[in-house]
């Protein structure tokens, strides 16, 4: 079935660029210029990625992707500045799969759009099968395998797409050190393409849920100069 993107960015030739190379690739593409329109757009349901850039007339880029987390489960590749790394924790922050920074090659565009989906296939066909309800538990931290909720003293924590995939791969394999290099390859499954400053931010999310004291994690750790692991 062919898979449907909307692109929400007020550059015209910067949107018309995108749609080419992405119905070269077989996409089904949509653009909207004003946030406001993109956001009632996206609201439909209909799409299986959106591509969403930061500075839009109506509605940014933050808000749009901050209310859709709110309402539909969709990959959110979202478009910022050269250097506006704000900007991008921002974006990771509010929900965002990933970002691509201006200027960007129209073939690593496709490249990431690829892999965003197909990360986003592997998690809703593991999700979506046939499976009796399965747990991993460490100490207070709970995850249910089959409803993909993660609880932290039996209360629910909301985890987006990433966080909870990055969160369930180390506690699926407590105290063994990961690169972040290692976990952007995992995890985004697109290291050639990515910035590994994406897993550093992630991390400092799930902390900000799961620890009683995310300055001073007991489970989620930094070993220093090689990576994270979780420790039980």
């Amino acid at each position: 079935m062919m898979k449907r993107i909307l692109i929400v960015e007020d550059d015209v030739e910067i949107a018309e660029i995108e749609r080419d190379f992405l119905l070269l690739e077989g996409f089904d593409v949509t653009i909207k210029a004003d946030g406001l329109e993109g956001y009632q757009e996206a609201r439909t349901g209909i799409y299986d990625l959106i591509l969403l850039d930061l500075m839009l007339p109506g509605m940014n880029g933050h808000e749009i992707c901050k209310q859709i987390r709110h309402e539909i489960d969709v990959p959110i590749l979202m478009v910022t500045a050269k250097g506006e790394d704000v900007d991008k924790i921002r974006g990771l922050g509010f929900g965002a799969d990933d970002y691509i920074s201006k200027p960007f090659s129209p073939t690593e565009l496709v490249a990431r759009v690829k892999s965003n989906l197909a990360q986003y296939e592997r998690l809703k066909s593991k999700n979506n099968g046939i499976q009796k309800a399965e747990e991993i538990v460490a100490g207070p931290i709970k995850a249910n395998l089959s409803t993909h909720r993660v609880y932290v003293n039996e209360v629910e924590v909301e985890l987006k797409n990433k966080e909870y995939e990055l969160l369930v791969f180390l506690i699926s394999n407590p105290d063994i050190v990961f690169s972040k290099e290692h976990l952007y390859e995992r995890i985004w499954g697109m290291d050639a393409f990515g910035d590994v400053k994406t897993v550093a931010v992630h991390i400092g999310r799930i902390r900000d849920k799961i620890e009683k004291d995310s300055q001073n994690p007991v489970y989620l750790q930094t070993v220093w100069g090689a990576g994270y692991r979780f420790k039980i």
